[in-house]
């Protein structure tokens, strides 16, 4: 997964490129999976955030590249949610199994970019420190039993969950939300392009970005490796904590069901590494 220096691409890397959109819009919808991970996976998330940063300077250069992401985020967000939310509430360890073999076969070309400018015992500490931080915040909001009443300040709360789990890769905001009891109304809101939610919710996610995407693009900018590193802890913290352990246990079919599933998302990422694809 490297920096590609090109614009120019073939037909089936367009199409491959707009379905790893499509994947990113649906990880940034769909519960337990986030967007942000996936745009680290599949290798577009320093673009975006130098885009998000400066978009006046990088327009030129970065959005010929993530045009088709996009576009095939939007259609995952927007469309083809509902078909594969259906997979997921009717086969949801299996669909999630195929997400994480996913993540898990890219994370080899994960790691060689993290250590494109070398790596120090920082870099491994970052590692380690962004793991333990994500550990403990994703396992309180699971085993938290809050619940409150939405209004234009809540929603303004999810447009800022939402922005985060695109800018912060495993920050999933549905797990920021659903703790919360915000994520139904917030998604259902969103679906029906209800002003109420709508409006709140875009002003939270716009400041959200003007705010933290120049300083996640300078801690690049400045501090590659420990910033990479960090966010391979986060990807591992958040890709571990969506793991269907309960599943494995149900049954000898369920467990060897979601280990093919397991195994066919790692296939994927190598075929696609293999074609030059990712």
């Amino acid at each position: 997964m490297k920096e590609q220096t090109s614009v120019k691409s073939s037909p089936a890397t367009i199409i491959i490129h707009m379905l790893q959109g499509a994947l990113i819009g649906l990880g940034s919808v769909l519960p337990g999976i986030s967007g942000g991970v996936l745009s680290v996976v599949f290798g577009v998330y320093k673009p975006i955030m130098e885009l998000l940063s400066n978009p006046f300077r990088h327009f030129k250069t970065h959005v010929p590249r993530l045009l088709p992401y996009i576009l095939g985020a939007a259609a995952g967000f927007l469309g083809v949610a509902n078909l594969l939310a259906f997979f997921l509430e009717k086969y949801p360890a299996p669909s999630v199994c195929l997400f994480i073999g996913l993540i898990t076969g890219m994370f080899p070309s994960l790691w060689e970019e993290a250590g494109l400018h070398g790596r120090t015992k920082g870099s491994i500490f970052s590692t380690v420190a962004a793991m333990f931080l994500v550990f403990t915040l994703l396992i309180i909001l699971n085993t938290s039993s809050i619940t409150i009443t939405p209004n234009f300040f809540w929603y303004l709360f999810c447009g800022f969950c939402f922005s985060l789990s695109i800018i912060a890769p495993g920050m999933s905001f549905s797990t920021l939300l659903m703790p919360l009891g915000l994520y139904t109304p917030f998604v259902d809101g969103l679906g029906r392009l209800s002003p109420d939610v709508v409006l709140p919710s875009g002003i939270g996610a716009l400041a959200t970005i003007v705010c933290l995407s120049k300083l996640v693009n300078s801690l690049f900018e400045n501090y590659y490796s420990f910033a990479f590193h960090a966010i391979l802890g986060i990807v591992i913290a958040a890709t571990v904590m969506i793991i269907p352990f309960d599943s494995f246990r149900l049954s000898v079919n369920s467990c060897l069901t979601n280990i093919f599933f397991f195994s066919a998302g790692i296939l994927i990422t190598l075929l696609m590494d293999k074609m030059n694809l990712s």
